[in-house]
């Protein structure tokens, strides 16, 4: 018989799950994968906890509905930040600590992109192209932010590190949310000069961008004279978005970026022992929604190229924001606003929900059995059924 919802009954978001993921690709040519050329070490074990996430090789527990006594089983997660599968409890529980740290002010929304003569360098030396990436981004925004003809005070901002276009080819750039004002020298909140309109002037922002990123790519690591002069002569580009309307439409927003991998399952159209199909907007027709075909190996290589270095930290907080300063500054500039601190909302999770019951549309599904690894699913279930 089947459950039905109680009436008035308010229920978290359940997606739907993919058709096709990145892990069915890796599973069918593993064998080649192990021998890429242009798959790295550290990639290709990244590749390798991908394939295995979510699988009978972690082990896992058996969940029963207290409601209706439906029961599935549930595998264990790597936790794997490049996973397209294990995105979701990231996204929502970092947007939750960060409800708390929300500022009564306008937020800009500014990105800073690496021309493509940088790229191949990014390809062998990433940790130094990306960290120069997030020094460089922060220190244009420091330096037009202590200038008292646009600011002359000290200001914050999240960087979150992409590396990828829509077809997966290699474009890094560095989403970043500033607040639209910051502290002077007195700890007065002190708001921007165009009264919220726009941030700083993005044509001069972008010299100053590509002078102190080459400042910092040349501090980390030897440069060629010719790298150096190709990067001069190109024009950088920082765009900077129109403030946000209201402080927790950031969130949302900033929702869509933080957690994010090189593509999702559900961009995946179809998959064959020779190709994958999988949709991309293209920005340059207005955004138009087309699909594009890839060799499965040449999909595994451009999903590799955006696999980070271990260590590298692709989500910053600096200045007034920054971990060490935001417990001091953050309710000293509600303090000076005279805007309380807002308590803490409940969110409904508008990912996977672990208590959730499709059956009964409850959250009533509890654990009742561990299964260890590659433990036998059917064995289980027939256990367990004899028990109901």
């Amino acid at each position: 018989m089947p459950c039905l919802q109680s009436p008035g009954q308010t229920l978290p978001v359940q997606k739907v799950k993919a058709r096709f993921e990145v892990t069915h690709v890796l599973k069918q040519h593993w064998a080649e994968v192990e021998k890429h050329p242009h798959i790295n070490s550290w990639q290709l074990r990244t590749l390798s906890a991908l394939k295995r996430c979510r699988t009978a090789d972690l082990g896992g527990h058996v969940d029963a509905c207290t409601e209706c006594g439906s029961m599935r089983i549930s595998y264990n997660s790597y936790r794997n930040r490049h996973c397209p599968k294990c995105q979701g409890k990231n996204r929502e529980d970092w947007i939750s600590k960060r409800e708390a740290e929300l500022l009564p002010v306008p937020y800009f929304h500014v990105v800073f992109t690496l021309p493509d003569t940088l790229y191949q360098l990014a390809m062998y030396q990433p940790k130094a192209v990306y960290d120069s990436l997030f020094e460089a981004s922060w220190k244009t925004v420091a330096c037009f932010a202590k200038d008292p003809k646009h600011l002359g005070a000290k200001p914050g901002m999240i960087a979150i590190l992409h590396t990828w276009g829509q077809t997966m080819t290699l474009h890094p750039h560095l989403h970043c949310i500033v607040p639209g004002g910051g502290l002077t020298k007195k700890a007065n909140w002190k708001t921007v000069k165009s009264k919220g309109k726009y941030l700083f002037p993005v044509k001069a922002m972008s010299k100053v961008f590509r002078a102190k990123y080459v400042k910092a790519l040349k501090s980390k690591i030897n440069t060629e004279k010719e790298l150096i002069n190709a990067l001069f002569q190109k024009e950088w580009v920082v765009y900077a978005k129109r403030p946000f309307g209201h402080p927790k439409a950031l969130l949302e927003y900033l929702g869509r970026y933080t957690h994010k991998v090189a593509i999702s399952n559900h961009r995946i159209l179809d998959i064959d022992q020779q190709r994958t199909i999988f949709s991309y907007k293209d920005y340059r027709q207005g955004a138009q929604k087309l699909e594009m075909t890839l060799d499965n190996l040449e999909f595994i290589r451009r999903f590799s190229m955006h696999i980070l270095p271990k260590g590298l930290v692709r989500i910053r907080h600096f200045g007034i924001l920054g971990s060490s300063s935001k417990l001091i500054t953050i309710p000293l500039i509600h303090q000076e606003l005279g805007i309380p601190i807002p308590e803490k909302e409940p969110r409904i999770l508008e990912t996977y929900n672990p208590r959730y019951c499709p059956c009964c549309q409850k959250e009533s599904m509890v654990s009742i059995q561990r299964l260890p690894k590659r433990g036998p699913p059917k064995a289980v279930f027939s256990a367990l059924t004899n028990q109901f």
